[in-house]
Formats: C-alpha cells, structure tokens, sequence
C-alpha cells in the first residue's frame, strides 16, 4: 500500500478530527541532531491529566492510556510506569488513542464495547502486572525522540522499558507517516499518527499519538 493510500486509510478512520492532549503544539526547530537538548521537566503524567482526567465521549484522546497509568502507578508506586510522571527524565512515549484500546478489547474478547469506561475496566481486568507490562512496552526510556528524528529512523529498532523492542518502519518523511512494529506477527502494526505527534515537546518528555496498542508478544 502506498503511503498516499495509507494516509487516506488514517483520514477515513477520524484521525484527522483527532484532539490533541493539552499542550501538544510544536514550537522551535525540529533538526535531528542540531536541536538544543530539551529543558524543560513538564512530565506527560501532566500534561495527560490537564483536561480533568475524566472519560469521555471523544475516541480519539487519550482517556485509557492516562487510567491505565495511574492504576498501575496506584498499585505499585515503585513501578517503572512512575517515571511518566517525573519530568526530570528524558523518555519517548507511544501513546495509543481510545479507540486503539477499544480495538484490542474486540480483538481479545470479541466483543466491541461502547464506551470508554467499560474498555479501561475490560484492559484493567487483564491484572495490574499485565497492564504495567503493556505500558513500558510503550516507553523508549533516555530519549526525547521528535517526530521529525523519528522520520529519519527507518529501520531502526528501539528498545523499550518493558525490555523488548519497537521497530520503526518509515512510509513518508513528509508527514511524517511512521509505522511502529511490535511482536504481534498476526495483527496489524500501529501507526504514529501524524497528526497527533510531539506532545509536550520543548521537555525532556515527549509522546507521539499512536493508532494502535502495542503488543510485547504475539497474541
């Protein structure tokens, strides 16, 4: 598929109505390798949390992931997961919409579940250590990685918190469109959506959107 029809896929599928997490503009260079090192320390933990932590009826935000977070930091306060909200630590996060989790419900239980509240209690009930386990899968930990950088890293694999590794296929600079390929071999790899990337750029913690969860092993 080329990249034109993969972006018409996105579009079709309400990508380009997405809403960004609060503060997700750009701002400043976006030159790999000669951007200054971001300073500042505004965690992801805050910035995902500054619309009233709340679900909703918008698919395309980032109500679940922001839950799942805190549940497991909840739970376990010594978790690795903690660290999305230390803003004193360079980390890259992939951070998969609403209507991604609702996606990995249906592909696990077979049934679509119609609201945000009731796939967040369908993921928790996976258990806590599996939820944690999912997250760092998301997290690529000591890099503040732009959407731009991610563009010139085709292939490139990069490792995660959780221990395993993300390949990076990329289809279009331009966009950019970036593919992101996990241990599922037999679903469909998510895609950073490009229309929801750099959040929280200028600190040291940044986010790219993703259209897909993540999957650490084949399922």
């Amino acid at each position: 598929m080329t990249a034109r029809k993969i972006l018409s896929a996105l579009m079709a599928a309400g990508l380009a109505g997405v809403v960004l997490a609060p503060s997700a503009s750009a701002h400043g260079r976006s030159h790999p390798g000669t951007d200054p090192a971001p300073t500042g320390t505004r965690s992801l933990a805050a910035v995902l949390t500054a619309d009233g932590n709340q679900f909703d009826r918008n698919w395309y935000d980032y109500d679940i992931v922001t839950e799942a977070v805190l549940a497991v930091i909840a739970n376990k306060p010594n978790s690795p997961v903690a660290l999305l909200a230390d803003g004193n630590v360079a980390l890259t996060a992939f951070i998969p919409n609403d209507r991604a989790f609702q996606a990995l419900v249906k592909d696990i239980a077979g049934t679509r579940l119609s609201s945000e509240k009731a796939v967040f209690e369908a993921v928790a009930g996976l258990g806590i250590d599996t939820v944690e386990t999912v997250l760092l899968y998301h997290v690529v930990p000591g890099a503040t990685i732009t959407a731009k950088q991610a563009a010139a890293s085709n292939g490139a694999a990069l490792t995660t918190a959780h221990g395993g590794t993300v390949g990076v296929r990329v289809l279009s600079k331009r966009l950019p469109l970036i593919q992101l390929r996990d241990k599922d071999t037999n679903d469909r790899n998510p895609y950073i959506n490009p229309f929801a990337v750099n959040i929280n750029k200028g600190n040291k913690q940044i986010a790219h959107g993703l259209t897909g969860v993540l999957r650490p092993v084949d399922l």
